[in-house]
Order: C-alpha cells, then structure tokens, then sequence
C-alpha cells in the first residue's frame, strides 16, 4: 500500500494504525514521492490526501489514470462539499474518506476496494432464478435498458456510445443491470459496492450515482436510473 499525506501527524498514525492492521505501508509526504514510489514499485491500492504540496492528490490520480494505472485509489479530503468530491471522481479517485475520520472507516473502505480487484471465488450454486426484467446475459456480456457491458473487459456502453468509468462507477452500473427493474434499497447497494453500511446520513452513494447519472444520461433519452425516495434506486428504461 501507499500512504501519501503531508500532515506527518495524521501520515504517523495512519500508517502506524495501517501497519498494526496487517498492511505493508509505504509512506511519503507529497504527490511528487507518490507518482515516483507509484511507477517504482506498484501499490496494491493508494491512499492520497487530496490537499498536499506541489502536486496534490487529485493530480496524482490524473496522472496515473492517464497512464492506463488502475490501482483502486481511496481519497483523504477535507472538503466536504459535493462538487469537491464529483471533483476526485472526476480525477479517477475510487473512494473518499472525509476527515476527521474514524479508522475503522478507511479500514472497511480498502477492503471493500480491494475485495472488488480481487478475481471471485470459483462456485457451484445454482444461478438466481429470474426476475423482472431480467438483463440478458451471455459469456461476459451483460445487457438491459440499452446498456451492454463487457465484465471481463469492464467497458460499458448506451447504444453506440462508450462510457468512460471508474471502478466503482462500473461495480454501481453492474449491480444496477443485473437488477433491471427492481428497487435496490440503500443497505443493499452499499454492502454490495463498498461491503459496508455507512449509515442513513452518508451522502457516497448519491454522490455516485449522481455523477453516474451525468455519463449515462443523453438529451431526448429516457432517464435510465430512477430514485425511489426514502427506499433506493432502481434501472429501467422510461
């Protein structure tokens, strides 16, 4: 893992609390430090503080997804306005930390980004019977609403067009697809993508699928993802 955090408080502690949870940590305290430990010896997942020195921590992420990097980056931020988070997604960030944070937040936050990078256990189970509106799915394509997504490839697109996504934005889309047509409540969603509840006053998952909404949505259109309110969210074509 790499930790790249100007405080050196915060950078101390954190890596410390990191460390004592079984990763090994590599700590720097810039985003200069950090592209050059990045592309030296590759992390399995990065942790950036948004505000740093010189080059902060939405710079580090462009310019590693720009490089074709796809290492799950979680963010540190202190801004808490909505634009400011659509901004580290903008900047292919996978998650957030607000601070102050607990802990035990960007513990369960990496798990879930590295339970997601990690190839899915080999089963036997009979598959799920079907629902309404059932995608249509075959091999490693998936399909519903005018959607059609390549799993092993991870691309997506609506109809012609192709869909530039981040990780967690193609883990939402495919939870969505694959439910087509049902109403998946919050709890659900959020155990499913980040494989923890943050609780009823967490805004990450409006957050996601606002800026999901944004890309998939097209002038003329129907609406694609629909809220349901004080419930969830659900896909259909309207």
């Amino acid at each position: 893992m790499l930790l790249a955090e100007d405080d050196r408080a915060i950078r101390h502690a954190l890596e410390r609390a990191l460390t004592l949870e079984g990763y090994e940590v590599t700590a720097v305290a810039d985003g200069v430090e950090a592209l050059a430990q990045a592309h030296r010896n590759p992390p399995d997942v990065l942790v950036l503080d948004v505000m740093m020195p010189g080059i902060d921590g939405l710079q580090v992420c462009r310019v590693l997804r720009a490089g074709g990097d796809r290492t799950p980056i979680l963010m540190l931020t202190a801004l808490v306005e909505t634009a400011d988070r659509i901004a580290g997604l903008d900047a292919g960030a996978d998650d957030y930390v607000v601070k102050p944070f607990d802990v035990e937040e960007v513990f369960a936050r990496l798990r879930a980004l590295l339970r997601r990078t990690s190839p899915p256990p080999a089963t036997n189970a009979a598959p799920e019977a079907p629902v309404r509106e059932t995608p249509q799915v075959s091999g490693r394509q998936l399909e519903a609403a005018g959607l059609r997504m390549d799993l092993q490839a991870r691309r997506a697109w609506r109809g012609r067009r192709e869909l530039e996504l981040t990780r967690t934005e193609f883990e939402l889309l495919e939870l969505l697809v694959r439910n087509a047509g049902i109403v998946l409540d919050h709890s659900t969603i959020y155990d499913r993508i980040w494989g923890y509840d943050f609780g009823p006053g967490s805004k990450n998952l409006a957050v996601y699928v606002g800026y999901l909404r944004r890309k998939l949505d097209e002038p003329g259109a129907p609406l694609l993802i629909h809220t349901v309110r004080g419930v969830g969210y659900v896909l259909r074509e309207d």
